[in-house]
């Protein structure tokens, strides 16, 4: 995964819920998806974008905090992001939680309202020395700064969360645009014996490592 060389962050002090400062990676991740088939289906269902590859500015050589902010580097757009203050204009999104980095992206579980997952690796060297990649430190789990919050329950994006809507062949959608063959999503569990007494429609997924749930429990949207 290739990395351009990110912008220069201006040298001032760091604010308790202010901006990072050192060269990190920034990678969006959240567009995997789950992998989220049913067996019993012929869709295998993706509701988000590719990832891509972006840079950033961080003060804590790639340690980030709950209340940081971060936006898209003006310097490598569209795809790459830098760390910004958070009453910076630059800034789009704030840290809601901060997880270990991991290299199996569906053990990456952030809260509900999480809008965007960014994976923060630190790189070393300069110039084309850092498109050879970096080592995985961080995920950011962000909410966007504006009103818009694909990540809410039942808005169509983000993480599936109890509260969001599913087709019936597992793929997220917004619950404003359910209709009757669509299900909400009453439980995430391991079995289907687990699901809620209300669910019409448990869908088993297909195994994907790292997932902390294998099947949705549909219910009556």
């Amino acid at each position: 995964m290739a990395h351009p060389q990110p912008g220069t962050a201006p040298n001032r002090p760091r604010r308790g819920a202010g901006c990072l400062q050192t060269l990190v990676v920034l990678a969006v991740i959240l567009g995997l998806g789950y992998g989220a088939s049913k067996i019993f289906g012929d869709d295998a269902s993706t509701s988000k974008a590719s990832p891509s590859s972006s840079s950033a500015s961080d003060g804590k050589g790639g340690s980030w905090e709950i209340g940081d902010c971060g936006g898209p580097d003006p310097e490598n757009k569209p795809d790459d992001y830098r760390a910004f203050d958070c009453d910076e204009s630059g800034a789009t999104f704030k840290a809601l939680e901060v997880k270990s980095a991991s290299i199996m992206p569906n053990a990456i579980q952030c809260p509900a309202g999480t809008d965007l997952i960014i994976q923060v690796s630190r790189v070393f060297g300069s110039g084309d020395d850092k498109k050879s990649g970096g080592i995985p430190t961080n995920t950011v789990c962000g909410r966007n700064l504006t009103g818009d919050h694909p990540g809410d329950a039942g808005a169509g994006g983000g993480q599936l969360v109890e509260g969001d809507c599913v087709s019936a062949t597992a793929k997220e959608i917004a619950c404003a645009s359910a209709g009757g063959a669509d299900f909400k999503v009453l439980g995430l569990v391991d079995q289907k014996t687990e699901c809620p007494a209300a669910t019409t429609e448990p869908m088993q997924l297909m195994m994907a490592l790292g997932r902390p749930y294998n099947v949705i429990c549909g219910g009556k949207v």
